[in-house]
Formats: structure tokens, sequence, C-alpha cells
């Protein structure tokens, strides 16, 4: 996937109910709620969390609910979308 010049890596994967939806970058990853963000803070992992999607088009425009504290570092904030969240991942 290529966003404003850059390369993500976008993925899928079925469960039996849903999908679990994660775009990764150089950096680290935004995912669908599915994910936790507590879990990226106990390994240091970048992660922006997003909700109410499903494709990893999706992902792109919807708002960040949670981030890790890696992810704050960098600048990612609560509020911002997906793909502005993976540009600052990149």
């Amino acid at each position: 996937m290529n966003i404003e010049g850059k390369e993500f890596k976008a993925h899928a994967i079925a469960t039996t109910n849903t999908n679990i939806l994660i775009i990764t970058s150089e950096k680290g990853f935004l995912a669908c709620g599915y994910i936790k963000a507590e879990v990226a803070n106990k390994v240091g992992d970048v992660c922006a969390i997003v909700t109410g999607v499903k494709s990893t088009d999706d992902l792109l425009v919807a708002n960040v609910i949670t981030v890790s504290e890696a992810a704050e570092k960098l600048g990612v904030k609560v509020g911002m979308t997906g793909k502005e969240a993976l540009l600052l991942m990149s």
C-alpha cells in the first residue's frame, strides 16, 4: 500500500466472526480495536488503534482512539486520522 510515496503493508486476518486489521509501517503499526495498546506499551511497540472499521482502507480514514506511549513520542495523537498516524510512523 502506497501513501504519499511511502510504502506500508496491509494485513487482514480472518477470525471466525470478524477480521483483525493491521497496517504496518517502518516504525510501528495502525490496527483495529481487536488489538490493545496496553500490550504494545508492555513491549515498547509504536501503535495506534482505531475502531468501527471493516477494511484496511477504513483504517486510514477512521480517527485514532488510543495510542501507545512510544507512538505518543513520535507525535501520534488521539483524534488524528489513521493515515496521519501512519505517516508519523514511517
